[in-house]
């Protein structure tokens, strides 16, 4: 009799246990998976669907049936974001408030991570998720970056099951000599494309889970497209041959007026001027037009790819009936770069955008990335530092309203607070044995079905170029390569000069000191100063000779 009891307690037992593990898969299933896909050094206006004329029709099918904010923010530079989207911190926090070239011995400008933070995918996994990643990590040191170097801050090492991508910052699109599977160095393939190689990884992943797995996943996503160099394929090039004929000047005016028409800008935005740098098109000579006409369609093929791709990710979802629960999250690292390079055998016309060539498109044609907003990445002004974001979510989104668009002032460090509301995970105060920075963003997942605006305040520091948003006011500057480095004050009022043409600091100096007070403030509590750890010639000389 005994020995029945035994047995009926056991079979209990065993039946309540397996009914709860139904239940939590039941509960897991419900739970989205999460999709982050993260550009590279692309302008606001590049979108088809924010008023560009490069073909994206994947982007712009999510953005008209999900979500458009108009007002969303990067950091300005590739890894500082990378390092906030990755934690919910601002960058110094994590100790990326420069780049990763050098570790400059000060808490904020360490050049890569920290453990005094989680990753996105660390804090996930305890909520059942499988995390994947494929593309560009860049949020460890370069020296880190060898197959013999320590590899904690690698992908595998901060919470990812899966990773497949480059490890630094830039690399050649056909072969690259960062590539990494996990934590093997591997080297590319016969007619080797990096964004194709960047997509087709994203699409096993989805795949492979599918195939094997119940619970939901998180996948990061983050193209190195259209991050110079300048290398495309020749088909997509030949889509652009001709279409950027008749210049900057006047692509740039088109762009401003399909952001109007479209609804990205208002009439506060007015198209600011050009820097002094830029010429005029029709000043240009017959032989720079054909190489800077050929500059730009190489940059549009790279962006025309990668929306390619991120196509085929959204059919590999449709396929294992995934797509209607499925976040996908989509903007850039920072605004379009004026960055100057030329590192290839050739700049000759007909030989950019192949493998013989290493160039960027310069800052006229960043300058149209970035229509109608002033300067570019690394600075703080609006060109540098806002980004489209296009959330799309069938199953979660059902109040577009306004067409779809958002105007909530929003920034990276909130898509780890977002995703965490959207997973049911908790963010841990300690982690490894290491005590966690709170993290500092918002969570957006209240503005996908509601167009309430809060106030909002932002702030931003890289190469003491500084700034900060408090609701309609911003207050910037630019950086000095002199003691004490940082500039003067500019304040602009966003609602009425969304373009910040119109400096108002003399009119109200109280608000620049109240601004400013809340600005050095911050930069103490995120270990921002001393400012001038930020990247100056003479720091990274003297540090770069210890390694």
């Amino acid at each position: 009799m005994q020995l029945n009891k035994r047995i009926f307690f056991i079979l209990l037992g065993f039946t309540l246990l397996l009914n709860f593990a139904a239940c939590k898969q039941k509960e897991e299933a419900k739970k989205p998976n999460i999709i982050i896909i993260l550009a590279d050094d692309m302008g606001i206006s590049d979108l088809g669907c924010y008023g560009g004329e490069i073909n994206t029709p994947n982007l712009d099918k999510l953005a008209d049936s999900g979500l458009r904010y108009r007002q969303f923010y990067n950091t300005s530079r590739c890894c500082p974001t990378r390092a906030s989207l990755l934690t919910g911190l601002y960058a110094h926090q994590t100790g990326l408030g420069w780049m990763t070239r050098v570790d400059m011995q000060e808490p904020g400008y360490r050049g890569q991570i920290n453990h005094e933070c989680v990753t996105l995918a660390e804090a996930l996994k305890p909520a059942g998720y499988s995390t994947y990643m494929s593309g560009k990590w860049h949020v460890v040191l370069d020296s880190d970056c060898e197959p013999q170097g320590p590899k904690d801050n690698w992908p595998l090492h901060r919470g990812f099951d899966k990773y497949y991508g480059i490890l630094k910052g830039a690399s050649d699109y056909f072969n690259p000599t960062n590539l990494y599977e996990g934590d093997k160095h591997i080297e590319a393939d016969n007619n080797f494309y990096l964004t194709d190689a960047v997509t087709e990884h994203a699409c096993e992943y989805v795949n492979e889970h599918a195939a094997s797995r119940k619970n939901p996943f998180f996948m990061y996503v983050a193209y190195t497209a259209p991050h110079w160099p300048l290398q495309a394929k020749n088909e997509d090039i030949k889509k652009y041959e001709g279409k950027y004929a008749k210049g900057w000047d006047k692509i740039r005016e088109e762009r401003y007026q399909r952001m109007k028409t479209l609804g990205i800008i208002g009439d506060n935005a007015l198209l600011s001027v050009k820097t002094e740098g830029i010429k005029n098109w029709n000043s240009l000579s017959g032989e720079e037009k054909a190489n800077q006409e050929k500059r730009m369609a190489v940059y549009a093929a790279q962006i025309d790819n990668m929306d390619q791709g991120i196509g085929r990710i959204i059919e590999t979802l449709k396929k294992n009936g995934l797509y209607e629960n499925t976040v996908i999250m989509f903007l850039s690292d920072n605004g379009g770069c004026m960055q100057p390079i030329s590192r290839g055998n050739s700049k000759k016309t007909e030989d950019i955008g192949t493998p013989k060539s290493f160039e960027s498109y310069g800052e006229s044609w960043a300058n149209v990335s970035n229509t109608p907003f002033r300067l570019y990445k690394k600075w703080e002004h609006e060109g540098g530092i806002i980004s489209p974001l296009i959330v799309h979510w069938p199953r979660g989104i059902k109040n577009r309203g306004d067409e779809g668009f958002r105007d909530q002032v929003a920034h990276v460090i909130d898509l780890m607070p977002t995703v965490l509301e959207l997973s049911g995970a908790e963010y841990p105060s300690n982690y490894k044995g290491n005590k966690i920075i709170p993290y500092e963003g918002i969570s957006l997942v209240a503005t996908f079905n509601d167009t309430a605006k809060v106030g909002r305040t932002l702030f931003w520091e890289h190469l003491a170029n500084r700034g900060v948003r408090e609701d309609n006011w911003k207050l910037v500057s630019i950086g000095t390569k002199k003691a004490p480095y940082t500039g003067p004050w500019e304040l602009y009022d966003l609602d009425k000069d969304a373009s910040e043409t119109n400096n108002l600091a003399e009119k109200y100096p109280q608000k620049v000191k109240e601004l400013s007070d809340k600005w050095y403030a911050w930069a103490k509590r995120c270990n921002v100063l001393p400012v001038s750890a930020a990247g100056w010639n003479d720091r990274i000389k003297k540090f770069s000779k210890k390694e």
